[in-house]
Parts: structure tokens; C-alpha cells; sequence
């Protein structure tokens, strides 16, 4: 079996870190109030990226903890991948100036399809496409707008744009500890040559094994969250079972 890549979660808000429950933001635990020492301590620990997302910058359209976002950049030598608020091309080329290595695009993948494909020629290799789904339908603008869009008709549209990646949420499962929607992702992953990050749900280290199963559908990594805040997973482990 390949080895996966683990992608430890930095959601900000409020220039915190904290953990939302299904996507949201009055439903958030705060789990360090130093988002660049969590970055830090990931990479320490021996994770080689990270996933950062900018809550507060989803719903107001724009980048908001930036200040934050460039203390992470500032502390760690990992690759940052991050997404949140990014919609048009000049903040795109604005942080991967500052040092993000990758640019991820939720809400303008599914609203402005020309931006994704500029970006991806502009910028080849460093723009992931996030697809949020809620019941197998794209949701947007921070998870408060559910689209009639499926999410696997949003991937396909982008198979030949060059895109590097596509991170695949299931919003109900994000945060709840409830294991991931894994038929899904596979489902998606297998439909696409695009590779497929998995987000949202993961437990414990017998979703890692399970996402690590899968990786000749396509599955490229995982992304995790509350399970390693809360204890549940040990870096250690996580990487173990993701490297085999």
C-alpha cells in the first residue's frame, strides 16, 4: 500500500485555533490561542504539511486572520496549504508570494470557474480546489449556502484544468468525530485523475488505515482535526500508520 499524507487542520477565527461541529462558527472550541506555536508544535511533532483555513474569512468573503496566517508561514518550514475567503487572483498571487505553497478554492471553484483556470495556468501546481458537501450537494460561502451543484459534477469540471489536488469535505460529519464519509471519497476519487485529499469525521487511527486502504482510488491524504486536539490520535501514531 502507498503511504498518505497527513494534513494537521489550523482553523482560525478570531485569530485563535479553534475546532467547529458540522461548520459552525457559534459552535467552536478554541484549542490554542498561538496558532504559529500549533503550527509549530505540528511540525515538530513531524507532520510535512499543513492544512490552515481562515474561518472568519469564508463568510466575509475576504482574508481576515491574515496577521495570523503570516505568523504561521513565519514559523515553520513545512508546506502550508490554505483556503478561506481567497477569491480573486491577486490574493491568490499575494500569499503564495508570502509563502503558502498551495491555494485552496472553495466558494469561487463553485461560483467563479474562469478564476480557478487562470490561476491553475498562472500558477501551475498550487491551486487545490476545496468541494464542501452537505448530502452529496456543494455548499459555499463558509458552509451557510447549499448549491444544486452535486460534488462530483464540480471535481469532473475541473479535471482538465490542471488543478493539484481537491479536498473533499462532508460537512456533517466535520468535527463530529464520526469517522469519515470514506464510500464517498472513494467514489470521487476513483471517478477522477485529479488526487483527492479526505476531510471531515476522522476518529482515530483506524480512519488513517482505512483512508491509506484506498489510496489506489486516488486518495492522496487526509486531513485531521479535533481527534489529534483532543488526544484521541498521537502524532506518532497518525504518521505511523499513514507511512506503514
Amino acid at each position: 500500500m502507498k503511504p498518505i499524507t497527513l494534513y494537521p487542520a489550523i482553523d482560525l477565527k478570531g485569530g485563535a485555533c479553534v475546532r467547529l461541529r458540522r461548520g459552525e462558527m457559534a459552535d467552536a472550541t478554541v484549542y490554542a490561542e498561538d496558532p504559529a506555536a500549533q503550527a509549530r508544535a505540528w511540525q515538530d511533532a513531524g507532520f510535512t504539511w499543513l492544512h490552515v483555513v481562515d474561518l472568519d474569512g469564508a463568510f466575509a468573503g475576504r482574508s481576515v486572520n491574515a496577521e495570523a496566517v503570516a505568523e504561521i508561514l513565519a514559523a515553520v518550514t513545512i508546506p502550508v496549504q490554505l483556503g478561506g475567503g481567497i477569491r480573486d487572483l491577486a490574493s491568490i498571487e499575494r500569499w503564495l508570494a508570502a509563502g503558502v505553497a498551495r491555494v485552496i478554492l472553495g466558494s469561487a471553484a463553485a461560483k467563479d470557474p474562469g478564476l480557478v483556470r487562470k490561476a491553475c495556468r498562472h500558477f501551475p501546481g498550487r491551486i487545490v480546489v476545496g468541494i464542501d458537501a452537505r448530502d452529496g450537494f456543494v455548499a459555499t460561502e463558509g458552509w451557510a449556502e447549499t448549491s444544486s451543484m452535486r460534488a462530483l459534477d464540480l471535481a469532473l469540471a475541473y479535471e482538465d484544468a490542471g488543478v493539484a489536488a481537491i479536498v473533499f469535505t462532508d460537512i456533517a460529519r466535520d468535527g463530529m468525530l464520526a469517522g469519515l464519509n470514506l464510500e464517498a471519497t472513494e467514489d470521487l476519487a476513483w471517478a477522477l485523475t485529479t488526487p483527492v485529499i479526505a476531510s471531515g469525521g476522522v476518529a482515530g487511527v483506524e480512519d488513517i488505515a482505512a483512508v491509506r486502504g484506498k489510496a489506489e482510488a486516488g486518495i492522496e491524504g487526509v486531513i485531521i482535526g479535533r481527534a489529534l486536539y483532543d488526544g484521541r490520535i498521537s502524532p506518532a501514531e497518525a504518521l505511523a500508520v499513514a507511512r506503514g
